[in-house]
């Protein structure tokens, strides 16, 4: 029986996938996920100790934005070939697949970018049951260039009109190979594919669910703490609660929360996060407020980055005092996920991507000397929604929208003041009321509104006013690393921005963002 302390990777049927530096890359790792299959993203670099130790069942090289026809551009380790294991190529990677085993790529050839259509001509283990010879199929394409001779031992499974050689596979080694991307949602049958390679070629059962990640990290969290005592940085965002709920499963008074109100939270969220934490779930928790601190250390800062490391630097004091007021630690547990662990390391294998600093507790001074407890390290964002659900945890805590670590603060460009804040928390009120009345909350990935550094003209009545603008913003996405604006009807629009200004004294106007990520970004600031 395998051993419930040890990490996934050995306890599971699992994918390497090495990231070429794809912005999708992360995707192919949910989709995987969602088909019950564990998974992890490795850069390309990795070598070939580090592949055979982590023993997977199968190899997916995925997409990047360098050409395999500059010199210096990135390679599959020679370890992925001396395998013996499957190995799924996607767009770049099917390129350097090709290449490296003696096919020809080229540069010079109309691109393809969008939707795009392929023409299925043969069958293969990994369309076995979707795609028919014959048939007609929708992908996503975004390549410029194409493979123009197959190595030895590969065949044409479909071909598009940009993309002669669309799906290749080489059936006797289990190679195969697609110019489209399989893990987005604009191929279709894109996740099935997947499931396919994953199932049918690789042999994985499909055993990773949350149930089964449940009692593993429990045992796991038992077995590094012992009899020691645990602190977590509760902030009410859906990381940090979920995995105050499963360390105080695990571990019960050993593990106390300090929750830190810095003044900038949402409507009576801190009434909720103590409500639901001390009542609830009976967890030791240390309500400290600190809004008069932060709001004072606040007065006059403009500038983005000096209101976070100010918050930053103002958490990383107040928390210190309070985990000394309560005797100390041996452990600091965070609401790490799997996205920051990927992001840590760069698809070139250079220095490492700073982890944003409010996300979590990381900056906390080393000589509080206490071993990290990271719970969730191994799963997505969805996952770890799934995991509160698994553990009994209301709704309106994991299904919430994301709420950046410094608050109202980057919603409120330029000086951030106590009457700012209590402004924008009516508007923003009012606004996710409406969203939640019109049954529209669970489709969308974050709403908010922003109280915007301008004044306009108005008419109440038979007077005029000059007051403050605001601005509502509501995206769709899966991860946060994209987002589309969502496409509210004008009479939600309408009704939201006639309670604004009728119910909230000093806010006379009312727009909405429509700008998509990229170019813009999710929060203002």
């Amino acid at each position: 029986m395998a051993d419930p302390t040890a990490p996934a990777a050995q306890r599971h049927d699992r994918i390497l996938i090495l990231d070429f530096g794809s912005q999708v890359t992360q995707l192919i790792a949910r989709r995987l996920r969602e088909t019950g299959v564990y998974c992890e993203v490795w850069p390309f670099t990795a070598s070939g100790e580090p592949i055979r130790e982590f023993a997977p069942k199968g190899i997916i090289l995925s997409g990047g934005p360098a050409s395999v026809t500059e010199g210096e551009s990135p390679r599959a380790p020679q370890a992925v070939f001396d395998s013996g294991l499957p190995v799924l190529g996607i767009c770049y990677g099917q390129q350097t697949l090709a290449a490296q085993l003696g096919g020809t790529v080229e540069s010079g050839h109309p691109a393809e970018f969008g939707r795009a259509f392929i023409d299925v001509t043969a069958e293969c283990a990994i369309t076995q049951g979707l795609w028919a010879k014959g048939a007609r199929e929708q992908v996503w394409m975004s390549h410029g260039d194409r493979i123009t001779r197959l190595p030895q031992g590969f065949r044409v499974v479909a071909a598009s009109e940009g993309a002669p050689f669309a799906l290749i596979a080489d059936d006797t080694r289990h190679y195969y190979g697609t110019m489209f991307h399989p893990e987005v949602v604009h191929t279709p049958h894109g996740g099935a594919l997947l499931r396919n390679f994953t199932h049918l070629v690789c042999g994985c059962r499909g055993d990773w669910t949350m149930g089964a990640f449940r009692a593993e990290a429990i045992a796991r969290i038992r077995a590094q703490v012992g009899s020691g005592r645990v602190i977590c940085g509760l902030s009410g965002g859906v990381d940090s609660s979920v995995a105050a709920v499963l360390l105080h499963e695990a571990i019960g008074d050993q593990l106390t929360c300090i929750y830190v109100d810095h003044g900038l939270m949402r409507a009576n969220e801190s009434e909720q996060v103590v409500g639901t934490f001390r009542d609830r779930f009976n967890i030791r928790l240390v309500h400290r407020d600190a809004s008069e601190l932060f709001l004072a250390q606040l007065a006059g800062v403009t500038d983005p980055e000096l209101k976070r490391k100010t918050i930053g630097r103002l958490f990383i004091e107040v928390f210190e005092e309070e985990q000394q007021k309560i005797g100390g630690a041996d452990f600091l547990a965070q609401g790490t996920l799997y996205p920051d662990v990927i992001e840590s390391v760069s698809a070139t294998g250079g220095p490492s991507v700073t982890i944003k600093s409010h996300h979590n507790v990381g900056g906390l001074p080393a000589h509080m000397r206490m071993q990290l407890v990271e719970p969730l390290r191994e799963l997505f964002k969805d996952e770890v929604r799934v995991l509160g659900r698994e553990l009994g945890m209301p709704e309106e805590i994991v299904g919430r929208h994301p709420f950046p670590g410094p608050g109202l603060a980057i919603r409120i460009p330029g000086e951030v003041t106590r009457e700012k804040a209590e402004l924008l928390r009516k508007v923003d009120t009012i606004y996710l009321e409406e969203i939640r009345s019109a049954g529209l909350y669970d489709a969308i990935w974050q709403a908010f509104a922003v109280l915007l550094p301008v004044r306009t003209v108005g008419v109440m009545g038979d007077g005029r006013t000059y007051d403050s603008a605001c601005a509502l913003r509501a995206v769709t996405s899966t991860d946060g690393m994209t987002a589309d604006v969502y496409p509210f009807d004008m009479g939600f629009l309408t009704r939201v921005a006639n309670r604004i200004v009728n119910e909230v004294r000093g806010i006379n106007r009312v727009t909405y963002d429509i700008t998509s990520k990229p170019p813009g970004t999710i929060e203002w600031e």
